[in-house]
């Protein structure tokens, strides 16, 4: 746990941790709330960066960052414009049958880039509702709007519409009528998803739609484990932001006597081993230097520092060990790892700081860089954005390494309980008495 760091490192976390909480003061919008993407100028809002968000507030509460009633306040005016704004199956609303547009105008809430309604970011923008109203439960008539807010949007999603009469739950919906095409099976960041579809008190989806998520389950061994296997971070992590998995499992990984937290500790360690390894010879790689998932990254065919050609992917979901690898790294997705592997994830700071000094954008990580191609520094290319949802993973998972407090108010949402036990899982917390 974070507590048992040296000092400097404890320091040098705080440090992260408070710039990565204040993006959300610097890139909300005032009268919707909405959080940005990304730092860029004209940047539209995520909705999955606005799930973020409010869950980060009241770890910026109990940090000492922002007070209790702005931070009440900011969320009570996301949930309004949430609440208000216009659900539609035309092209310009900012919702449909309880499900947002992935990508929304910061100001009018309108659908931009006539991007896709989003299961997965609408169940990121309700796993933040549900948290801050875990946390905000107050007498007082501000937190009282914001858990009734929170019940009337959750209450709202349509899980069951987005099965599209299949087994398994489609990743999206264009208009003014069309699911996507493909659907959430296998391991993924979609484990939150089916958590709350299946929990939800309206439109709920049944447990064997969750089997039909896990059957394809890819499993491999390492070092004599059965490991599940998801090369980009980020899946392992976006789920892990908001549920405490200690010790619990599901039916898969109840038979292969593990539990997600400790395949996302395998998960870090096989990263770390292939940077050590560093098959592709990229500039920088190694044990303390790692962290391949979804960036975005240099496109085109490119000359390396070194003189070689490489064709770079542009933005892509990196992994390891399967790829793809184009030398690009995700600086902020070892500091997400604390609570997983905290000697890996201090050791990674550390290196950091030492070797690319000049990595940091007003006191943040970006979302990627690549010191395998020319640059100002030995950082190479550095992505001229800080991403929202890298800055909230930064959030929560310091705060869950510290203290688990974010884990402690997801455990006392009964939805999150009763998707959990509606989905298979078994251990520690639920088998304790459930929460009122």
């Amino acid at each position: 746990m974070l507590q048992q760091s040296r000092n400097t490192e404890r320091f040098q976390f705080d440090r992260l941790q408070s710039a990565a909480f204040d993006y959300f003061l610097d890139y909300s919008d005032p009268d919707t709330g909405l959080v940005a993407d990304t730092s860029l100028a004209d940047a539209p809002s995520s909705i999955a960066a606005t799930g973020f968000g409010l869950s980060c507030y009241p770890v910026g509460v109990e940090r000492g960052w922002i007070g209790r009633g702005e931070a009440a306040s900011r969320v009570l005016t996301t949930l309004r414009f949430l609440a208000q704004c216009r659900q539609g199956s035309d092209a310009l609303a900012t919702g449909y049958r309880g499900f947002y547009y992935h990508f929304l105008h910061m100001k009018t809430g309108e659908r931009v880039w006539q991007c896709e309604l989003s299961t997965i970011d609408t169940a990121l923008l309700i796993a933040g509702v549900l948290t801050a109203a875990a946390y905000f439960t107050g007498e007082g008539t501000t937190e009282a709007e914001i858990r009734a807010l929170s019940e009337k949007l959750y209450a709202r999603v349509d899980w069951r519409w987005a099965l599209a009469r299949g087994e398994a739950l489609t990743m999206g919906w264009r208009p003014p009528g069309r699911f996507l095409k493909h659907r959430w099976r296998g391991y993924s960041e979609a484990l939150l998803l089916y958590v709350l579809a299946l929990g939800a008190p309206h439109h709920a989806i049944g447990p064997e739609h969750y089997r039909a998520f896990t059957a394809t389950y890819d499993w491999i061994t390492v070092d004599g484990a059965a490991h599940l296997q998801a090369s980009p971070l980020f899946i392992h992590l976006f789920p892990q932001a908001w549920l405490d998995l200690r010790g619990l499992g599901d039916a898969p990984m109840r038979d292969k006597a593990t539990d997600y937290f400790a395949n996302t500790g395998r998960a870090i360690a096989m990263q770390r081993a292939y940077a050590e390894r560093n098959p592709g010879g990229f500039a920088g790689y190694g044990r303390d230097i790692w962290g391949l998932s979804a960036c975005d990254g240099p496109t085109g065919r490119q000359r390396l520092a070194d003189g070689r050609w490489q064709r770079m992917r542009g933005y892509a979901a990196r992994g390891a060990p399967d790829g793809p690898d184009d030398g690009t790294l995700t600086p902020w997705a070892p500091i997400a790892c604390l609570p997983f592997a905290a000697d890996a994830s201090q050791s990674a700071l550390a290196e950091l700081e030492n070797f690319y000094p000049d990595i940091l954008c007003e006191g943040r990580f970006p979302g990627g860089f690549n010191p395998s191609l020319p640059g100002a520094g030995p950082e190479g290319w550095v992505d001229d954005r800080v991403v929202g949802l890298d800055q909230g993973l930064v959030v929560m998972m310091i705060e869950n390494a510290r203290n688990g407090f974010v884990w402690e108010l997801t455990r006392g949402i009964p939805a999150i309980r009763r998707g959990l036990q509606r989905a298979g899982f078994r251990g520690r917390w639920l088998e304790t008495r459930e929460t009122a």
